[in-house]
């Protein structure tokens, strides 16, 4: 019996035909197979290992229709989606902001164990080195780069933010 999965990645993708594929990767196209179906040539760069010397991640073929119904380009998304890219290490930012140059980032993935000498706040000091290893845990949280330069800790998502769709992946 099969799994169900659902996935979430950011990726790099080039519109390709099956047979352009084949040629790019040194392939003879199969005989069973159509060289002009539309397709993307799909750059993976989150790991595992590089198949082609032109690429730093690991690249394949997908057909336009499946693809299109997989991924969607990175400015245009969903809340949902930008948050999926916040957790993939990704920043973020709306194209509705009145701001230039905010984004949002994440503190994290996982818990960090700070030393007290490492906090700025002198209860929060107190407290890592109230513990034996002399560190208190900190929780991962959502930052903003503000239009004014400085790094807001602990964002939270206006109604406005989660319901807009023009949430983008900054470079």
């Amino acid at each position: 019996m099969s799994t169900h999965y659902i996935g979430t990645k950011v990726i790099s993708a080039t519109p390709m035909t099956r047979a352009h594929y084949n040629e790019y990767r040194g392939w003879k196209l199969p005989a069973d197979e159509n060289g002009s179906d539309d397709g993307y040539l799909v750059e993976y760069q989150d790991g595992g290992k590089p198949n082609h010397p032109l690429h730093a991640g690991y690249i394949s073929w997908s057909p336009k229709e499946q693809f299109e119904k997989a991924y969607r380009p990175t400015d245009g998304m969903t809340f949902g989606l930008a948050l999926d890219a916040l957790k993939a290490g990704k920043k973020i930012a709306r194209a509705g902001w009145n701001g230039k140059g905010m984004w949002l980032s994440l503190s994290g993935p996982g818990i960090r164990y700070v030393p007290a000498a490492s906090f700025w706040s002198k209860h929060n000091a107190e407290f890592a080195a109230s513990n034996p290893d002399g560190t208190a845990p900190v929780l991962p949280c959502i930052t903003m780069k503000t239009a004014t330069g400085e790094i807001l800790m602990g964002w939270l998502a206006s109604q406005t933010d989660m319901l807009a769709e023009d949430w983008g992946v900054v470079a």
